[in-house]
């Protein structure tokens, strides 16, 4: 009998010790969004509901953010471990010195797009020669921009192209602020953003349509992290695609793990379809056409290599850059 209690009391204490160092081995990890909470951000808020980045040893910490490129770098300053946000606006920083790599793609494909209001009278785009239109500074959208007008035969000087906050975007368009007819902005949220804010569905003239071939949304880290911790990439990587692939399969828990998270409108139901809305276009984006075997989160070596490549043309990118510098697949299964 004593020994049997001997034997039990090991096996308790041994459970305990078990419980006591998983618990310490749950890593604080800070998340940057390349924004305040939209749809696209779902898969990362059904993540940290579900407990998926839990049970990878990481207590997440997820924070909104003022643009990609301000995104990216407060990963490059060490405020944040990893970000969400444009992989243009990340290749402009890495190319400059900046310690960045992404590591996953969630938006294999670019949303962005010129926006216009419908009653503009804006019926292609040359017709937007001394136009003004706006934009927020550190977006990603105003990486390729100058792409789309040099192959529309416009230039910089034939837009008058002004910066307002982020927060200020969508009713300075509504309002015609300045004269603006138009926004520069995502395919897959501010279409929605302006229809529920009371704005007739908006003429769009996507990137796509002008040369610009690009890669999305990817997941940013320090070249520190990925050479001193990559145990924590991979689970982080690992923690993320897996939330990604359960908001594909049920998308209205995704929008509900955010709506819990957030709060205020974002919880009601108006909030919650505009949220939806966002996040099907997400969705829609998750793997290019040159990911033939849909593994999602893979950086496509085809895909970067038509971005880097428009980069190095219109955007003074170093010639000598190389695509696969900028990335990192070791942490996509």
């Amino acid at each position: 009998m004593k020994d049997l209690r001997i034997l039990i009391t090991g096996t308790a204490t041994a459970a305990l010790i078990g419980l006591a160092s998983t618990a310490a081995a749950q890593d604080d990890v800070r998340l940057r969004l390349n924004w305040m909470y939209y749809g696209s951000h779902a898969g990362f808020a059904l993540g940290k509901d579900t407990g998926n980045y839990k049970d990878a040893g990481i207590n997440i910490d997820i924070r909104s953010g003022n643009g990609s490129s301000s995104a990216h770098r407060l990963v490059a300053n060490g405020d944040s471990d990893f970000a969400y946000g444009s992989c243009g606006a990340m290749v402009n920083l890495a190319s400059q010195g900046a310690p960045l790599v992404s590591v996953a793609v969630i938006d294999a494909m670019g949303t962005e797009a010129v926006i216009v209001r419908p009653d503009a009278g804006i019926k292609e785009i040359k017709d937007l020669k001394g136009k003004k239109l706006l934009t927020t500074a550190n977006a990603g959208v105003n990486t390729f921009f100058p792409i789309v007008l040099e192959n529309a035969g416009l230039s910089a000087s034939d837009i008058n192209l002004t910066n307002v906050p982020d927060g200020a975007l969508v009713s300075s368009y509504l309002q015609g602020a300045g004269d603006a007819i138009g926004i520069l902005g995502g395919l897959d949220d501010k279409p929605a953003e302006i229809k529920a804010n009371g704005g007739d569905t908006p003429i769009t003239f996507p990137y796509s349509d002008f040369g610009v071939n690009q890669v999305g949304y990817c997941i940013s880290t320090h070249t520190d992290t990925l050479k001193n911790n990559p145990d924590l990439v991979k689970r982080f990587v690992e923690a993320t695609v897996k939330s990604y692939k359960e908001a594909e399969k049920d998308p209205d828990a995704a929008v509900n793990s955010m709506a819990d998270i957030v709060g205020g409108t974002m919880a009601e139901e108006q909030g919650k379809a505009q949220a939806r809305a966002v996040l099907d276009v997400t969705l829609s984006v998750l793997y290019s056409s040159a990911n033939s075997d849909k593994k999602l989160g893979l950086n496509v070596a085809s895909d970067w290599d038509d971005m880097v490549d428009l980069m190095k043309k219109y955007n003074d990118l170093d010639p000598k850059a190389e695509p696969a510098s900028f990335y990192d697949n070791s942490f996509v299964k």
